[in-house]
């Protein structure tokens, strides 16, 4: 264990972190709402290719929004099990996957979260140079799957895309015929639509967030 751990520093960081992924959480689904009336204005208009464009961003918004519910979970259970990270000299199972999502995903979202920085710097001083560059590279695959699927920076499936537009265009009342070609490729795409439906167009609002497994 390398010397310098700062559990007073990790603590308030994690804190801090968590109120602001709220804060960030809020803006970004009130611009995604929005956004929506936007999209729905393109499609009444006959401009369907801008809207799809306007889409994507939006589900990579609703992304980045479930990934950051997620951290902020990761970061509240951290401080409700902050005697093992204190106590105990080795990591704690029951932490390992917050703590190697945390030290993934912070260089991805630092410029958002500056305070994920603070609290990976702390793991490493706590945990060592070795565990702290294999969760980096998620060697050991203990880093959430779904936190790194939601930070990714590939493109949505055009399936999605289309039943995004769908949804949208169904909640302002605007007329829209999603691609055929798009639709017919996806064995999947009901499962989506039902998905969508529930869950992402009513102004962004969530139960617990989206989920597009």
């Amino acid at each position: 264990m390398f010397k310098g751990t700062s559990f007073a520093k990790l603590k308030s960081n994690l804190k801090l972190s968590i109120s602001r992924f709220k804060l960030l959480e809020k803006k970004k689904t009130e611009q995604a709402t929005k956004a929506r009336k936007d999209i729905a204005d393109y499609i009444s208009g006959g401009k369907d290719d801008r809207a799809r464009i306007r889409v994507e961003h939006i589900i990579r918004e609703d992304y980045i929004v479930e990934a950051y519910e997620m951290l902020e979970m990761y970061c509240d259970l951290l401080l409700a099990r902050f005697g093992l990270i204190e106590k105990m000299k080795e990591l704690d199972p029951g932490i390992e996957e917050a703590v190697a999502t945390l030290i993934w995903a912070a260089p991805r979202i630092y410029s958002d979260v500056p305070e994920m920085k603070v609290i990976a710097d702390q793991f490493l001083h706590k945990y060592g140079k070795e565990f702290f560059e294999k969760c980096r590279d998620n060697v050991n695959a203990n880093v959430n799957d779904k936190v790194r699927h939601r930070l990714s920076i590939g493109p949505p499936p055009k399936v999605l895309i289309e039943q995004y537009m769908m949804e949208i265009a169904k909640n302002f009342k605007v007329p829209f015929e999603p691609d055929p070609s798009i639709m017919l490729v996806s064995r999947d795409a009901e499962a989506i639509r039902i998905t969508v439906a529930n869950a992402v167009v009513l102004g962004g609002q969530r139960d617990g967030g989206p989920r597009f497994d």
